[in-house]
């Protein structure tokens, strides 16, 4: 199992170096490596590989283990049989009930990506859309997507040559970041040269040699692996004579885990003292993330050396071969990232180029956004004009409707009827006149009238029959005096 193992224990150190990998000095507390005897007290973390299907892969994983005659076959088998496919076919000859196992983890696989599919889908507002998952899951090239419901060969195989593929376009990956990281360091001190004067640009370029020189003055740096490298680690950290250094001993010391096997993060945890003469937090002129990276560059080189089989570990016995080869005894001097300039010249000209056409495109964008927002504004300006407007015709018509209220409706009776509330008591202009007779409409009379008419009860009514010859005045007509010497 010692492969797969190796296998996982790649994957954790890819989650060793994620801050790293992002460009952001570590802390202090990253600098300190525990003694075996307290790394063994403590109870075993979960550490996250970094990869995406960093659950799936560890459960597959730790499932596989708990099958005897899988672990059989394992013990013997070096990572080019695995990279090969000849571990995969293996899976047929395993238990039912881990099979069974096998193929709910890959069914819960499948459901967690087709919910990632929808959750992007629905993020990039395309709800009305029909998903074709079968189609999407394509890009997921460490599980067979056809068969979403059972875990076969192929899946194992899927998934072993995935994770190794990812951990070693990683490994090429960091390096281009260090590259990068590097670069953009240089890039900013000579921007920053251009905007001081004559004066203070030379001050600066004194400081940045005089760090530079501080830096390099560090003891001599053990290559890393070699016996020298080792003896220090065990008269330094584990407080044992020198004279009695035996590399048995010391693998059985540093093999933290007592696994039998030296995993990355072990053999990183060897090159601390050497590290420490190099590095400082406390100094300004070391750089915590060119520590880092030297310590990786250290841990690939023995990985490079001792791990004959390229399991990504180192066991026991790798370990007691390399100890007796002549790089051991009498190794070559080690060549510190000062002395290996991360990027040549032709690099830093092209990088400087990229950022100044990611600068221009980033000023466009700008530029275009600002004109969008501007045309937005105005469009909004005219929105609001529009809305006054409305606002406005809609009060206008609202005070037309209240000063020219109608007249309320007359009233009309059919017929003769007349309402019972103007009953017989009526004033007689309101009662019901003989058939050819008009009822005159009433006007407002003087006082004076109205008792000269109430004085001189025979004098003919207006409403009363004329004798012949004489016509009703009109109903319109005004009233005249009545000549009382004229009365017939």
């Amino acid at each position: 199992m010692s492969c797969l193992k190796g296998l996982l224990t790649s994957c954790l150190v890819l989650a060793s170096v994620m801050s790293w990998a992002k460009a952001v000095p570590i802390s202090l507390d990253k600098t300190k490596v525990k003694l075996p005897e307290e790394t063994a007290k403590e109870p075993p973390q979960s550490v996250d590989t970094g990869l995406h299907y960093d659950r799936y892969l560890r459960e597959v994983i730790d499932f596989l283990e708990k099958d005897q005659h899988f672990r059989e076959k394992l013990h013997n088998t070096d990572m080019e049989d695995i990279k090969q496919g000849k571990l995969a076919k293996e899976l047929d000859f395993v238990s039912h009930h881990v099979r069974t196992k096998l193929d709910e983890l890959k069914r819960q696989e499948v459901s967690r990506l087709r919910t990632l599919i929808k959750a992007k889908q629905d993020i990039e507002g395309g709800n009305d859309i029909a998903v074709d998952h079968q189609a999407l899951l394509k890009q997921f090239e460490y599980l067979n997507h056809m068969n979403p419901h059972t875990f076969e060969v192929e899946d194992l195989d899927r998934l072993i040559k995935s994770a190794t593929n990812d951990l070693e376009n990683y490994d090429k990956e960091r390096h281009e970041e260090f590259k990068r990281y590097e670069m953009m360091k240089e890039h900013e001190r000579r921007e920053h040269l251009k905007t001081l004067d004559e004066e203070d640009r030379r001050k600066e370029e004194e400081h940045y040699e005089e760090m530079k020189k501080k830096h390099a003055d560090h003891p001599k740096v053990n290559h890393p692996g070699s016996k020298n490298q080792l003896k220090e680690v065990w008269e330094e950290a584990d407080g044992l004579d020198p004279e009695d250094f035996d590399p048995k001993t010391f693998f059985n010391l540093h093999d933290s885990n007592g696994d039998g096997f030296f995993d990355e993060q072990e053999l990183e945890a060897l090159f601390t003292k050497e590290l420490e003469k190099i590095y400082d937090p406390t100094n300004e002129e070391d750089d915590m993330v060119e520590m880092e990276e030297e310590r990786l560059r250290m841990r690939e080189h023995v990985m490079n050396e001792v791990d004959t089989n390229k399991d990504r570990l180192v066991s026991l016995d790798e370990f007691l071969v390399a100890t007796k080869k002549k790089e051991f005894l009498e190794p070559d001097s080690w060549e510190t990232l000062e002395q290996n300039q991360a990027y040549t010249d032709e690099e830093m000209r092209e990088f400087e180029e990229h950022l100044v056409r990611q600068e221009e495109d980033l000023n466009q964008k700008a530029s275009d956004l600002q004109k969008q927002r501007e045309d937005l504004e105005r469009q909004q300006e005219q929105l609001n004009a529009q809305k006054i407007e409305l606002q406005q015709a809609v009060e206008h018509m609202e005070r037309l409707k209240t000063q020219n209220v109608p007249s309320p409706p007359e009233t009309h009776f059919e017929g003769n009827a007349v309402p019972e509330s103007l009953g017989h008591d009526q004033p007689p202009e309101h009662q019901h006149l003989p058939p050819g007779h008009q009822q005159q409409q009433h006007h407002d009379v003087p006082p004076n009238q109205q008792d000269l008419g109430q004085e001189h009860k025979n004098i003919p009514q207006e409403n009363q029959p004329l004798p012949p010859g004489h016509n009703s005045p009109p109903q319109d007509s005004p009233k005249m005096p009545l000549d009382h010497n004229n009365v017939p």
